[in-house]
């Protein structure tokens, strides 16, 4: 009797502990979201995996978000300030908790010189790549690109986090290049990245 006490007690804690940190990685993912939609690069570095903003320097890093959504050829930004977050499975590898987080994502570019339709086409082009999407529309009288994309985050909790929740970016081409070279294939595998 007392064996099956002890089991139900300790299948409430893992739920109960499970259930907590579900709830953490939803506040965090929300925290760094609407970081990213107010430009709050402070926030947005300490949201970050710790290993992204040293390999990079924390300066740099700021600055290039920074030039990422505003530059002398455009001014990026995010339009859905409240968007769905879809979370992927919990998964477990040699210490560190992995989950993928997808979510719509829609963006703005707004061109600081007008653009002429040859122009136009090439920017489409290379917003298409860079956003990895094929839904970009150049509106001439905004003189703005609507881009519609699905946006992933890999969250990961581990020793150097503290086991608290931080982000890989993967929008990012830098995040997303110092993620696979980090982790292995195994992982990238598990993680259906």
């Amino acid at each position: 009797m007392k064996s099956k006490t002890y089991i139900i007690l300790l299948l409430l804690v893992s739920y109960f502990s499970s259930a907590q940190n579900v709830e953490k990685l939803k506040t965090e993912t929300k925290k760094i979201h609407d970081a990213n939609y107010t430009m709050d690069f402070e926030t947005i570095t300490n949201l970050t995996y710790p290993k992204v903003v040293a390999t990079i320097g924390k300066e740099k890093f700021q600055e290039k978000l920074d030039t990422d959504y505003q530059n002398e050829a455009y001014r990026m930004r995010l339009q859905l300030p409240n968007p769905v977050f879809q979370y992927g499975e919990f998964v477990k590898i040699d210490g560190s908790t992995f989950c993928v987080i997808l979510y719509k994502n829609p963006v703005r570019y707004f061109y600081e010189t007008k653009l002429d339709s040859n122009t136009s086409l090439l920017k489409a082009n290379d917003l298409r790549e860079k956003d990895r999407t094929k839904d970009v529309t150049f509106e001439m009288s905004r003189n703005s690109f609507n881009v519609r994309r699905i946006s992933k985050f890999v969250a990961i909790a581990d020793a150097s986090t503290n086991n608290e929740w931080k982000f890989f970016n993967m929008d990012d081409v830098a995040q997303r290049q110092l993620f696979e070279t980090l982790f292995d294939d195994t992982i990238k595998k598990q993680l259906k990245l």
